[in-house]
């Protein structure tokens, strides 16, 4: 499993996301930060449209609203 490129550069990944997650953590508060551990959904979203070409109903799309709505409320 060492050998391959995939599993090493995901290790990677993976080790560069926590520590980000650790400085995000240090200089903002909690209670700010990780609710918008909820935008992953957003990309996930347009990742499912733009990579692999799905068809997103509207309740999806107003949910998504409703997430990018919420983030904003919690940044102010």
């Amino acid at each position: 499993m060492l050998t391959n490129w995939q599993f090493a550069v995901s290790g990677l990944l993976f080790g560069s996301a926590s520590l980000l997650w650790m400085y995000i953590v240090k200089v903002f508060p909690f209670s700010t930060a990780y609710p918008l551990v909820s935008l992953s959904y957003v990309f996930g979203m347009i990742a499912a449209i733009l990579i692999f070409h799905e068809e997103v109903s509207i309740i999806k799309w107003t949910g998504v609203i409703f997430i990018v709505i919420g983030c904003l409320l919690i940044t102010r």
